[in-house]
């Protein structure tokens, strides 16, 4: 992965629309050489995909949180993973080395339905313990930032 190799992904993680055209500019290539290079980053598993960025507000679930989770002794990791596409709330979902075996993302419309989300969680998915955070705002730090070497 060489400089303009950098450039592309640097652009593409900002907008991860932009067209061959487009990052051809940018980079100062050809649209069908940029074209080429996002193709061989795609095969060798630089670039894994594309989605979109979800304004949560927008849907009434601007109330995110971050809980940690501890799940109870003996219950199944790949289970609850399977589980937790049953409930709507979270958004994300990481496994953590550490105190905690998962931190959730969860967005809800308010306190009262992230209680539910909670009650569900330790009945249903065999949450043993939870701490959550209130996000308060994400700090933009640029894309720049993970393509340094």
């Amino acid at each position: 992965m060489d400089r303009i190799d950098r450039q592309i992904l640097s652009i593409l993680l900002s907008d991860g629309r932009a067209t061959y055209q487009e990052l051809g500019r940018q980079v100062r290539l050809s649209a069908n050489t940029v074209a080429d290079r996002v193709r061989r980053l795609q095969a060798v598993g630089v670039v894994r995909g594309y989605r979109a960025e979800l304004n949560l507000a927008a849907f009434g679930r601007g109330m995110e949180l971050l809980s940690d989770i501890r799940l109870r002794e003996g219950v199944d990791r790949q289970a609850f993973e399977a589980q937790l596409h049953q409930v709507p709330q979270v958004v994300g979902a990481m496994r953590l080395t550490g105190d905690y075996d998962y931190q959730l993302r969860v967005a809800c419309t308010d306190a009262r339905e992230f209680e539910t989300v909670i009650d569900r969680l330790k009945a249903d998915l065999g949450v043993r313990e939870l701490r959550s955070r209130l996000l308060l705002h994400e700090v933009p730090l640029g894309p720049d930032r993970v393509l340094e070497p």
